[in-house]
């Protein structure tokens, strides 16, 4: 299909688990039992006869109900684990106007620059988020510099968990001051500017280029839009690959990227042959 053009990206072969690496381990609810304020993790037979240990816990989170909780997982990221609660939440219904919107477009210095058909407008400053990512950069380049490129160590892992943690806490906090806004001045729709698989082709300048490629646009974007779903406001995703390009007084078409535009199917086509 790709070869035909009716696919846009190249498929590719999944990576498998290099040997003696770690992988993701289910616990449904079932398997799992509530003991004093701990959750229980039983391990089974065969590992109690290895290691004399039968089960393990983890602290009962205090922001959800045992009951509610659907599976339990157990990922290993960056030499460490984390435990992921999957659960079902109750929808907050709110009675928002739906015809009031919110305009996103995401940037770097300005992380993402925001307008309202209410008049009002506000911008989420990057600068931090920047640099943080400039500080990550510089030191992983100085931990691998003569190293082979596929170099890993403990050092590069507990620096890449601290950054990711702090950009999880970034993109958690952006998307709740969205969500609360919105509650706050009656914004029923959020329309997010986003072109997909943007920063795969990305021309920009060496360092232009890092900066944007790695800022997380796309966790923001995401947890945004989960937020929203929660509290009843509606998301739409809006192509904007040609805007910047465009003049609305020239009535310049807005065309979809990687489509023709009207005016192109309009025009013939000649094929010379030499």
């Amino acid at each position: 299909m790709y070869r035909e053009g009716k696919l846009k990206d190249q498929p590719k072969l999944p990576k498998y688990r290099r040997k003696g690496g770690l992988t993701v381990i289910s616990y449904p609810a079932r398997w799992v039992k509530l003991v004093d304020g701990q959750i229980k993790f039983t391990l089974g037979n065969q590992v109690k006869a290895w290691f004399t240990i039968d089960s393990f816990t983890l602290p009962m989170p205090s922001n959800l109900e045992f009951k509610d909780i659907k599976e339990i997982r157990i990922l290993p990221r960056n030499r460490c684990f984390y435990a992921e609660f999957v659960y079902k939440h109750k929808e907050i219904k709110s009675n928002l106007n739906q015809s009031n919107l919110l305009g996103i477009d995401p940037g770097l210095g300005n992380l993402l620059t925001c307008v309202s058909t209410t008049g009002k407008s506000f911008i989420i400053d990057g600068k931090k988020i920047k640099a943080m990512n400039q500080w990550y950069n510089k030191k992983v380049a100085k931990l691998k510099k003569g190293k082979p490129q596929a170099y890993w160590d403990d050092e590069l892992a507990a620096l890449s968990e601290k950054r990711n943690r702090l950009f999880r806490d970034i993109r958690n906090k952006v998307a709740r001051f969205m969500v609360n806004w919105c509650l706050a001045n009656n914004v029923g729709t959020i329309v997010f500017g986003w072109n997909q698989g943007i920063k795969n082709g990305s021309k920009m300048r060496k360092k232009e280029n890092q900066e944007f490629v790695s800022i997380p646009h796309a966790a923001i974007k995401n947890r945004i839009e989960q937020l929203a779903s929660k509290h009843g406001i509606n998301f739409i995703e809006q192509e904007e690959s040609y805007s910047s390009k465009s003049n609305f007084l020239a009535n310049d078409e807005l065309p979809t990227f990687g489509e023709r535009s009207e005016r192109e199917l309009d025009t013939p086509t000649v094929k010379l042959t030499l």
